[in-house]
């Protein structure tokens, strides 16, 4: 199997069966990829009993104009560390720019921003994130698991959380019904 050297700005999708059940439905928004591991934020789960009011609560934030949107369970990795994930047109202090589609911040000034209204004009915001070591990634791939897909921004912002990872699979062609939790050997 020939994997591609670096799945930054590619979108991860668990198939049936995975063998972990935090990543049963996983919809994955690749941010960082490279020889010293991988780095994406969960796009297609919300986190029960928690809005952006509520987290901007938390931090003394009066949220202003920010919409009361759901905040995404972003991975298992630290999921009391927050992050949003958004357009371009916005950048702060320690901002992960992810090619030249996304930003991600995980700062407290992307959160103020939000609130005031001067903040990027698309971002969906998330608690923890899905991490790999160095190869681990790679080597999880060989085995059935994972499908990786482009992904667009409508996909990414305008999509309903419990709707992305069917809808991704339809956007690269595949009809998730008839996707099987097992696979066979040739």
């Amino acid at each position: 199997m020939n994997l591609p050297a670096f799945l930054t700005g590619q979108m991860l999708l668990a198939l049936p069966g995975i063998g972990d059940s935090r990543f049963e439905h996983a919809v994955i928004a690749m941010c960082a990829h490279d020889e010293a591991g991988a780095l994406g934020i969960g796009i297609g789960h919300v986190a029960e009993g928690i809005g952006f009011h509520e987290l901007l609560r938390q931090f003394d934030i009066d949220p202003g104009v920010a919409p009361d949107c759901p905040i995404l369970m972003g991975g298992p990795v630290e999921p009391q560390r927050g992050f949003v994930l958004h357009s371009p047109d916005w950048g702060g202090q320690d901002s992960l720019h992810v090619g030249d589609r996304w930003v991600l911040s995980g700062t407290i000034d992307v959160l103020r921003a939000i609130a005031a209204g001067s903040g990027p004009g698309q971002w969906i915001a998330a608690l923890g994130y899905a991490g790999w070591g160095p190869g681990q990634l790679e080597t999880e791939m060989t085995r059935h698991g994972w499908f990786v897909t482009p992904v667009s921004d409508q996909l990414l912002f305008d999509v309903a959380p419990r709707q992305r990872w069917e809808r991704a699979f339809a956007e690269a062609g595949i009809d998730s019904s008839l996707l099987a939790p097992v696979s066979g050997q040739a």
